[in-house]
């Protein structure tokens, strides 16, 4: 009788688990693992770049161009103001969303002028002579300085699209969340290649 009380116990009906909390919202999860990819990324490109620029006996090779770094110096300074305004933004975001609109397009500027900037630096280079297969110097500034420009761009797009949402009044905290994310992954990242491709 006991044994047989004790299986009707165990076996009755359970209650249901209590739901956990996420860490992390889902979108904003997606991006950090996103992110952790792309770093490891550049990551192997800048170490590429510097066991190849240690082993040669000259770099920059002769006869090829100079990197603008002075002038690429005030692009930088525009990126890194990019994220700093968009940190404001967001602070303002949890305050008063519809506050954050103005911030928001200020830093999308920001970024649009680092954009455009590094083009008008490639097309300068390009008439120089630095084409992609003139020198493993030029190979390498054009395929680690692109990769970047290429997450720059759909960071900004991103970040554009969170813009009008905004505007709308439908942007959630873990779209901003996620957005700012990947434009603070573009951010951060160029000082590092910027000292490691231009220096």
């Amino acid at each position: 009788m006991d044994a047989a009380l004790d299986v009707a116990i165990a076996t009755g009906p359970r209650p249901e688990p209590a739901p956990t909390r996420k860490l992390l919202p889902d979108a904003v999860m997606g991006m950090v693992l996103f992110v952790f990819t792309e770093a490891m990324l550049f990551a192997g490109l800048v170490s590429a770049h510097t066991i190849v620029r240690a082993l040669a006996s000259e770099w920059p090779p002769a006869g090829q161009p100079r990197l603008p770094f002075r002038a690429t110096m005030v692009n930088t300074a525009a990126l890194l103001a990019s994220g700093a305004i968009l940190a404001v933004a967001q602070r303002t975001y949890r305050r008063r969303p519809s506050d954050a609109v103005g911030p928001m397009l200020l830093s999308l500027v920001f970024g649009a002028f680092f954009v455009l900037f590094q083009g008008r630096e490639w097309a300068a280079l390009l008439a120089e002579g630095l084409t992609l297969t003139s020198s493993p110097y030029a190979s390498f500034f054009y395929v680690i300085v692109g990769m970047h420009a290429l997450h720059a761009v759909a960071a900004l797009g991103a970040l554009g699209w969170a813009w009008l949402r905004l505007r709308a009044g439908r942007l959630s905290p873990a779209q901003l969340g996620a957005v700012a994310l990947l434009w603070y992954f573009v951010v951060l990242v160029w000082p590092v290649l910027y000292a490691r491709v231009y220096l």
